[in-house]
């Protein structure tokens, strides 16, 4: 889509205003905000990641999420919440950029009208020329982390090319575009110069890094040149598409210690029916045989999945057979989530015929099934040593991860604080003494 560039905002104050971003959405949300964010303090321009408080003539730009229906409500009655502040003269102006206003933008601005500028998802240059700033090449690599510093996501490609009837994506990212590879490992040096340690690669689809670029698929050697990087201790690999998997990628993680024995392959569904209506390109026998065939070469990975319940015209029998599959897979990790019917998607055009409580009490079920699951395989942990990052100190406890658990959306090890220190941002050996559902506790392992 595109945007009319606004002229720059004028200060009402000769104070330079400060500009307040604030992120709405996923991690690739996260990302862009970031890349914002530095490329404005590389203009000189006082900037923060949601500030607690805002001055009557600071900017605040929303990078929102259009996701599904909950994302966009979140969005909309932040706007609404900030363009009201406006309004009764408590913060400058108002920018509103990301997935919601790519989406919806002509809505947007015939709706809420007090926002000074909307602008979408591929709109950095015009952004930063609205703010007053310019868009400087020598700051590629540069990013105002919002995440502790020893960890950071990490966009290989933006937009996706798969056909996904549920799917709004493509609608506000665009076609797949790989990003360079030298430009890639030229910012995970900057990265880990200033003490990144852990990098979470991202996409829409991870697996299809490469095809546009270089002619085929190349995740595997992108891999190995980030393993090479000095001071990159972890690489992580989350939102892998199942069909066309490249296994040459397993070989990589094999060989290389620094790449976590971690994959996160959303799979949405399991019953043909659903899959061939959800476009996925994938049947559940093929499906079944991916998961094995995984495992059978990365004998320790933790796998990780997305799953959706309440998709039109999912009965009964689909989701038994769903949750069935489910118990017998045992996903170390996963994630379930309700159908959103959202406009100009292929699945649109289907009648969204599964009521709302039908669909959570789905949601429900699975995730006790994989709560139980959770909890069996972490009682099979206690006793062993695990490596662990130290996330953060929270009350009595240091809280870290293992190799096979993403930052807020996996399990977590608390470590008692009284028995041993552990600096944030550090690594050190913990023995788990204890397992629940979803959390390990340990000490220290001198």
């Amino acid at each position: 889509m595109k945007t009319k560039i606004a002229p720059p905002l004028a200060s009402n104050s000769i104070i330079q205003p400060k500009i307040n971003v604030i992120t709405l959405g996923c991690s690739k949300n996260t990302y862009d905000s970031e890349v914002l964010m530095g490329q404005l303090r590389g203009n000189n321009l006082s900037v923060e990641h949601e500030a607690e408080s805002v001055g009557k003539n600071d900017i605040v730009v929303i990078n929102t999420c259009g996701f599904i229906d909950n994302a966009k409500q979140e969005s909309i009655d932040t706007i609404l919440q900030y363009s009201q502040l406006k309004d009764e003269g408590k913060i400058g102006k108002v920018i509103v950029t990301g997935c919601l206003s790519e989406r919806y933008k002509p809505e947007l601005e015939s709706e809420i009208t007090n926002v000074d500028a909307y602008f979408g998802t591929n709109d950095l240059h015009n952004i930063l020329h609205t703010l007053g700033a310019n868009y400087k090449h020598e700051l590629i690599g540069e990013r105002l982390l919002t995440t502790p510093s020893h960890f950071a996501y990490f966009k290989i490609a933006e937009g996706c090319n798969r056909p996904c009837s549920f799917c709004a994506i493509p609608l506000m990212r665009g076609k797949h575009v790989s990003r360079d590879m030298e430009e890639l490992v030229n910012e995970a040096k900057v990265l880990a110069a200033n003490g990144t340690r852990e990098l979470i690669l991202i996409a829409q689809d991870l697996t299809y890094y490469g095809l546009d670029r270089y002619g085929k698929r190349n995740l595997d050697e992108l891999l190995r040149r980030l393993s090479d990087v000095n001071g990159i201790e972890w690489i992580r690999l989350q939102y892998a598409y199942p069909s066309g998997f490249p296994m040459e990628i397993l070989d990589a993680m094999n060989e290389r210690e620094n790449i976590c024995k971690y994959l996160d392959m959303p799979l949405q569904h399991i019953t043909d029916r659903m899959l061939k209506s959800m476009r996925r390109g994938i049947t559940k026998q093929k499906t079944t045989d991916i998961v094995n065939e995984i495992r059978a070469k990365v004998p320790n990975i933790a796998m990780r999945t997305t799953l959706i319940c309440g998709y039109p015209g999912e009965t009964e029998q689909d989701f038994e057979e769903m949750y069935n599959w489910v118990e017998e897979t045992k996903f170390d990790r996963l994630g379930c989530f309700t159908y959103s019917h959202e406009e100009k998607t292929h699945a649109h055009q289907l009648i969204d015929d599964v009521p709302e409580e039908i669909k959570q009490a789905r949601v429900d079920a699975i995730m006790e099934l994989q709560q139980g699951i959770s909890f069996d395989i972490n009682q099979t942990k206690v006793g062993q040593t695990f490596k662990v990052l130290i996330d953060r100190k929270e009350g009595d406890f240091f809280i870290g991860r293992t190799e096979f658990d993403s930052p807020e959306v996996d399990n977590e090890v608390l470590i008692d604080a009284h028995t041993g220190y552990a600096a944030v941002g550090s690594f050190t050996q913990v023995k788990i003494d204890r397992a629940e559902d979803f959390d390990l506790y340990g000490h220290i392992v001198k």
